[in-house]
């Protein structure tokens, strides 16, 4: 065998082993750009449309059973951040979630966010406190179902999303009021 054949051998077997990365896109926003007033919170002093936006999200890494989404603003002035939605139980045969999406039709859970409500809450940062980021966040998990719900802490479904996702894949769009 000659080395050029050994040369190409050898590098079709280590693209072979390559996998594309855990990616999540939207229709609806965009990495590091405002979103419109339709995802504002209505409420707390803001008037928008309250819903959440298209998510879309493509190879999940191997042994994924089922996802988690979460929405999370780092840049409120709470000391903690803000969480703006978590969402768990979600197939793994789902990947796509539609504008204004009703989790539990499509099999998965909701848990508290710090609006004190369940279910997604939009941005809403204090007038005048500057460009706030709002990471959404898609989580590949190894399990179909976790031992959560709708009433425990947001920072406690954080923290076991972090603990045991197999890969996460993040999407961080803007907001000003």
């Amino acid at each position: 065998m000659s080395i050029l054949t050994k040369s190409i051998l050898t590098m079709g077997i280590m693209m072979a082993g390559l996998t594309q990365a855990f990616e999540l896109k939207s229709s609806d926003i965009q990495e590091g750009h405002p979103m419109g007033k339709i995802f504002e919170y209505k409420g707390w002093g803001c008037d928008g449309g309250n819903l959440s936006p298209q998510l879309m999200w493509k190879n999940a890494p191997a042994g994924t059973k089922s996802f988690a989404v979460t929405a999370f603003d780092p840049d409120a002035p709470t000391g903690s951040g803000f969480w703006h939605w978590v969402a768990f139980n979600i197939p793994s045969s789902v990947n796509e979630l539609p504008r204004g999406v009703n989790i539990e039709k499509i099999g998965g859970k909701e848990g508290r966010i710090d609006y004190g409500t369940v279910g997604f809450g939009g941005a809403c940062p204090p007038e005048k406190d500057g460009m706030h980021r709002y990471e959404f966040t898609v989580w590949a998990l190894p399990t179909d179902k976790l031992d959560l719900d709708e009433n425990t802490p947001s920072a406690v479904v954080g923290f076991t999303l972090n603990s045991m996702a197999l890969d996460k894949a993040k999407l961080v769009a803007t907001y000003t009021r």
